[in-house]
């Protein structure tokens, strides 16, 4: 998939709706070759998927080993509206807590106070963390009005050859 065609995708209303959640899940390949698939928070800066994770966590053995991961971000209701991303993982061990780490978090509903005291206990907690930035190299958008899975849309084109036929 060429560049343009991923920007044309992401710059779409429904995208970055999407873009703009908080929770995605990221497939990858585990180091015992077997697929994992974790949800885990994230900020979109414009151009690449960040989330950040602990530096032992154990999916970075793996995203090392094999950077190619998988995403989707979707909604909740019907018709869904669903993001497929799948991209390169690049890793940045970071000192500290990274920006977008508090970015990440600040979305979800919490008083003033319970911030002040989230991001002390991060902040105690964390030495530094890992940051990974996934660059989309192939997107698809489905939101079930104008786009439809692959497999749905192969059946449409059926249908509607069998009656013309």
């Amino acid at each position: 998939m060429q560049p343009n065609e991923i920007t044309a995708i992401l710059d779409l209303p429904i995208s970055q709706e999407l873009l703009s959640r908080d929770v995605l899940r990221m497939a990858y390949v585990a180091k015992d070759g077997t697929p994992r698939n974790v949800p885990i928070a994230f900020t979109w800066n414009g151009s690449e998927i960040v989330v950040c994770t602990t530096k032992n966590a154990p999916k970075l053995p793996s995203l090392r080993r094999n950077p190619e991961v998988a995403l989707t971000i979707d909604t909740e209701v019907h018709p869904p509206k669903i993001l497929l991303i799948r991209g390169r993982a690049e890793l940045d061990v970071v000192d500290g807590i990274p920006e977008e780490y508090l970015q990440i978090n600040g979305s979800y509903e919490m008083t003033p106070e319970q911030r002040v005291a989230w991001e002390a206990e991060v902040r105690s907690l964390y030495d530094g963390m890992v940051r990974i930035l996934i660059t989309p190299t192939w997107v698809k958008l489905i939101d079930f009005e104008t786009t439809l899975p692959t497999a749905v849309e192969e059946l449409v084109r059926r249908r509607a050859e069998r009656q013309r036929a």
